[in-house]
C-alpha cells in the first residue's frame, strides 16, 4: 500500500462516522488555498492574473486554522499560488497537526529545499510536489526551462529526510502514452509514497485553452496508460482509490461530487469547487454545503463541466463507492483497471429528466458500474482519499 495505515485508518473511521450519521454531503478533502502568488505562470492556471492587491493578500493561521475546524475534513490540501511563498505556512502545517489531519502541502518545490527545515517528519506531513511528467513536458507546463532539473534533486532530498512524498502529476496535450510511462518509471524510482495523476481540466482563467484533453481522449489515453503499466516488473504506486483509475480508464460511470472536495480561499468558501472560479463564494462552510444549487454542476448539467474528470470532484465519488462496494473496489484493486471492451457511458449519455423545481436540468445515478468480464493482469493501485 502506498498510504501508512493510520491515514487509511482514521479516513475510513471518518466515513463510517458519516454514513452511521446519515449525512449526505460531507467533506473528504479541505482544499485550503492561504495565498494567490507564485513563482511560477503555468500555462494551465491563472491563478497570478488576479490583481496586485490580490496577490499580496494571505489567509492568516487563525482563518486558515478556524476553516479546518468548520469543515472538519480529514484531509488537508494546501494549495495556491505557491504556499511556501507564506511565512506563516510552518505554523499552519503545525497547527493542522496538531489536529491530527492529514496535510498535503502541495509545492512547485522551487523553494522546499531553503524551507526543508521549518518542516519535520511526520505521518501526517506530506509534500505533494508538482511534476508534470519528463523534463520536456514539466518545463513547457510551468513555462520555464530548468525547472525539472532542479525539482528531481530537491524530491530526493525530502525522500532520504523521511518525508512523505508525492508527485502530483496533470496531463495535457500531445502527451503519449509511452512518454507518461517512461515518467511514472522514473518518478516510482525516487522512492516516492504515490503518484497522484489527473487529466487536465479547460480552467476559465487560463492563460492557453488548447493545452487541455477532451474527456473521451483522456480515457483512451488512461486506458494505454495502463496498459503499459500492466507490463512493468514494478507496478506504480497511486495515490488514489483503485476505482478512481478505473474511472479515468472509462469503466466506471460516475458523476461528480463537488462538496467532497471544499476549497476555502482568500475570497471565502468558493462554489463549487476551486476549478470554477466565477460561481461566486459562500460566507461560511455550511452554507457552501446547504445554499449551493448543486445541481447545476456535473457533466451534462453545466457546460463548464463537460470535459472534467478531475480527481476533486471524481475522487471522492469513487471513494464513496469504494466504501459501499468494497468486493468490487478489490477486485479491480487486484487486476488493475480495465484496458480493453467497452466503456461505460458518460453520465450525459444515462441521464433521466429531473423534476426538481419543474426545471429542465438532468440529475445521475451515483454511481453505476459497467462490468466486463475480460480479464487484465494485477497490478497495485493503492487506495486513498487524498487530494
Amino acid at each position: 500500500m502506498s498510504v501508512p495505515f493510520l491515514q487509511q485508518y482514521r479516513v475510513g473511521s471518518y466515513l463510517l462516522k458519516q454514513k452511521l450519521l446519515g449525512n449526505k454531503r460531507y467533506p473528504l478533502v479541505l482544499m485550503l488555498e492561504p495565498l494567490f502568488q507564485c513563482n511560477l505562470a503555468c500555462a494551465g492556471c491563472g491563478k497570478i492574473d488576479y490583481p496586485d492587491e490580490t496577490l499580496r493578500r494571505r489567509l492568516s493561521t487563525k482563518e486558515c486554522l478556524d476553516a479546518v475546524d468548520e469543515c472538519g475534513a480529514p484531509i488537508v490540501s494546501i494549495a495556491g499560488g505557491e504556499p511556501l511563498i507564506h511565512k506563516e505556512m510552518p505554523q499552519i502545517v503545525e497547527g493542522i497537526i496538531k489536529r491530527k489531519k492529514f496535510v498535503y502541502l502541495c509545492t512547485n518545490a522551487l523553494l522546499l529545499e531553503d524551507r526543508m527545515d521549518d518542516y519535520q517528519p511526520s505521518s501526517y506531513l506530506t509534500f505533494s510536489i508538482h511534476l508534470d511528467g519528463n523534463k520536456e513536458h514539466h518545463d513547457k507546463s510551468v513555462c520555464r526551462d530548468g525547472v525539472y532539473d532542479k525539482v528531481i534533486p530537491v524530491i530526493k532530498q525530502a525522500v532520504a529526510r523521511g518525508f512523505r512524498v508525492t508527485v502530483n502529476c496533470t496531463l495535457f496535450q500531445n502527451e503519449t502514452a509511452e512518454e507518461v510511462a517512461e515518467f511514472f518509471d522514473t518518478a516510482s524510482g525516487l522512492g516516492i509514497e504515490g503518484i497522484n495523476v489527473s487529466p487536465g481540466f479547460s480552467y476559465e482563467h487560463a492563460p492557453r485553452q488548447d493545452v487541455f484533453l477532451q474527456r473521451s481522449v483522456s480515457k483512451r489515453l488512461f486506458r494505454d496508460i495502463f496498459r503499459l503499466g500492466k507490463k512493468r516488473k514494478t507496478p506504480w504506486k497511486f495515490n488514489h482509490s483503485s476505482l478512481y483509475l478505473d474511472f479515468l480508464a472509462g469503466n466506471q460511470n460516475y458523476q461528480c461530487t463537488a462538496w467532497g472536495n471544499p476549497t476555502r480561499n482568500l475570497f471565502g468558501w468558493q462554489r463549487p469547487c476551486y476549478l470554477l472560479v466565477d460561481e461566486g463564494y459562500a460566507k461560511s462552510f455550511r452554507e457552501l454545503i446547504e445554499e449551493t444549487d448543486w445541481d447545476q454542476y456535473g457533466v451534462g448539467n453545466n457546460p463548464k463541466c463537460a470535459n472534467c474528470m478531475a480527481h476533486c470532484g471524481f475522487e471522492p465519488t469513487a471513494i464513496n463507492d469504494t466504501f459501499s462496494h468494497p468486493i468490487k473496489a478489490l477486485r479491480v484493486s487486484m487486476r488493475g483497471p480495465l484496458t480493453d471492451g467497452p466503456m461505460a457511458p458518460d453520465p450525459l449519455q444515462t441521464a433521466a429528466p429531473s423534476r426538481a423545481n419543474g426545471n429542465k436540468q438532468v440529475n445521475f445515478p451515483l454511481p453505476v458500474t459497467v462490468e466486463h468480464k475480460s480479464s487484465a493482469t494485477s497490478t497495485d493501485n493503492s487506495s486513498d482519499a487524498s487530494r
